[in-house]
């Protein structure tokens, strides 16, 4: 696997099937995000995959890290973070702050970064879209699972991730799995669309369908 440079470090992502096995003790939910969700979804591999990223529930971060032990394991936060570096080590006996929802992952300090954890946050047992919390929906139907039983984000919540400021990439995902999206996932995520991105283009090839 090629490594991908990055001004914060190299990066050598992990597969879905090497993440799956690294988290097979892990008895809390966890989910592939990002681009690799939707491939899993769609059932074979559309492009280039830079990094892997995984969600897991905020109220589940103490067994998450104890899984990770060891490994390099740092919170990236947000341009206006106080102190100005991007990251902060996530000790084994912190709580994340509430404001990170991404952490880097990687097995020593030395070591191509591996992984990237989404920190998402819940209210009793319903996911809450981060950025706005009118949507939110419950926990046993954000993900789905390939055929040998690889947990992934359901499609139209990793596509309503990607579609606030959509990159090049972001757009071909969208353009990749909307034909492989059913009608219930269509609609879902054309009322999330509308709620936070009431004018944004995938509205219209959505209701197209």
């Amino acid at each position: 696997m090629a490594n991908n440079a990055h001004q914060l470090g190299v990066w050598q992502p992990w597969s879905p099937c090497e993440v799956s096995s690294f988290f097979t003790g892990l008895t809390a939910p966890w989910w592939i995000a990002g681009g690799w969700a939707l491939d899993l979804f769609i059932g074979r591999q559309t492009r280039e995959h830079e990094d892997i990223d995984v969600q897991v529930l905020r109220r589940d971060q103490q067994a998450v890290r104890a899984i990770l032990g060891t490994w390099d394991v740092q919170e990236a936060h947000p341009p206006a973070y106080p102190g100005g570096w991007p990251f902060r080590e996530w000790l084994s006996d912190m709580p994340l702050n509430p404001e990170v929802h991404d952490v880097w992952c990687r097995p020593k300090p030395a070591d191509p970064w591996a992984l990237q954890l989404m920190i998402a946050d819940t209210n009793d047992e319903h996911w809450l879209f981060r950025r706005d919390a009118r949507i939110f929906r419950p926990l046993t139907t954000i993900g789905l699972r390939t055929a040998d039983s690889i947990p992934y984000l359901a499609p139209e919540i990793q596509l309503l991730y990607k579609a606030k400021e959509p990159r090049p990439k972001d757009e071909a995902d969208f353009a990749s799995t909307l034909p492989y999206l059913n009608r219930e996932s269509r609609q879902w995520l054309a009322q999330a669309l509308t709620i936070v991105h009431p004018n944004h283009p995938w509205l219209v090839p959505l209701e197209d369908c």
